[in-house]
């Protein structure tokens, strides 16, 4: 469950550039880095914003000490974006592994963890050789790349995108007090969406975005906040992007009409919306579906009664999920994380 205080309310890494004033989504092309030109935050983030239109591999190892520098990959819950663009940096140059690697190390040992994370969700072919090869340079952290090469931490390929436990199921496992085999698998949330995002800036691959349209049902949602949320989130960025972003625009068009059933038409929204500019009334249905899940509690608290009497075990785990659903206080505004700033928070929010 997200703490109240660090709920992420993800816009994308261009959107959040419009948010605060800044430069178009994708230029047509990136200027040469400048010595000192990565001395802040933002301008770190504006060079991953360009960074897929012109692709400054040379200058990846000095962005990676700039972040570590300013202090961005200290905590794992607000470095999604940096994580996720180290991925698609070494999923975009698997044979220049090595070389980047020489080039990046060292790191502060707090922040050599982003290279390990992002070596694992590259999905990269070797990326576990990779793993292997760093584990000798970085031995404080060969138990985390073991659990990696494992199988025991998860990868971006571990994302469970379909639905949850059923309502029966919730039932049989409560009044059986049994609970579901654990599975590694990477939870859906605010992390999550950022860590894609970052992977898109790059690279500009529709393989992050494909991940991303497989959030789009969880706007639908009725029984988990978490991924109502997420895809809330989800929907609200592609539609802000694609408005801003004329090759992720075509690129969406172009795939829409391959999307499963439940992705498709949601999907149709998010391109109606950028084409028109209508952005505001995704957010505004997300606010609305977010607050009306809130009132009424998920939506399988809500089936159970109308079933009628199934004895006490029924009206426990109602009490469970209300519980559960009271820990995630969807406030607006909420807490921005990773890569945005206050500003993109505040559009987010205003009316």
């Amino acid at each position: 469950m997200y703490r109240a205080s660090t709920i992420l309310v993800l816009a994308s890494l261009a959107f959040a550039s419009f948010a605060v004033g800044g430069a178009p989504a994708a230029p047509a092309s990136a200027a040469p880095l400048r010595p000192g030109e990565l001395a802040t935050t933002e301008a770190v983030l504006r060079w991953i914003n360009v960074y897929r239109a012109k692709r400054d591999l040379a200058h990846v190892s000095v962005a990676m000490h700039a972040m570590s520098q300013l202090g961005v990959l200290k905590d794992p819950e607000n470095s999604a974006v940096y994580v996720g663009f180290i991925a698609g940096i070494f999923g975009a140059n698997p044979n220049k592994a090595d070389e980047l690697i020489g080039k990046i190390l060292p790191l502060p040992p707090e922040d050599d963890w982003v290279l390990i994370r992002g070596i694992a969700y590259s999905g990269a072919p070797g990326w576990k050789d990779m793993l292997n090869r760093l584990a000798d340079r970085l031995p404080a952290r060969r138990p985390m790349i073991e659990k990696y090469v494992s199988g025991k931490l998860p990868t971006l390929d571990n994302v469970v995108y379909g639905a949850g436990p059923t309502t029966m199921d919730k039932v049989r496992n409560f009044i059986t007090f049994s609970k579901p085999p654990d599975v590694v698998k990477l939870d859906p949330g605010p992390e999550l969406l950022d860590t894609l995002w970052g992977y898109y800036f790059a690279t500009g691959s529709y393989g992050p975005v494909a991940r991303i349209l497989l959030m789009l049902p969880w706007s639908k949602d009725k029984d988990d906040t978490d991924r109502l949320t997420v895809g809330n989130m989800a929907k609200y960025t592609l539609a802000s992007n694609a408005a801003r972003e004329a090759d992720l625009l075509a690129m969406l068009k172009h795939v829409v009409d391959r999307q499963p059933a439940d992705v498709k038409p949601i999907l149709q929204e998010v391109i109606e919306a950028a084409e028109t500019m209508e952005i505001a009334h995704i957010r505004k249905a997300a606010l609305a579906s977010i607050d009306d899940l809130k009132r009424k509690g998920p939506g399988y608290k809500r089936d159970i009664s109308t079933w009628g009497q199934i004895g006490q075990g029924a009206v426990a785990l109602g009490c469970i999920a209300a519980a559960a659903a009271g820990q995630v206080e969807i406030g607006i505004p909420c807490v921005v994380g990773g890569a945005l700033s206050s500003a993109a928070l505040n559009y987010w929010g205003k009316d």
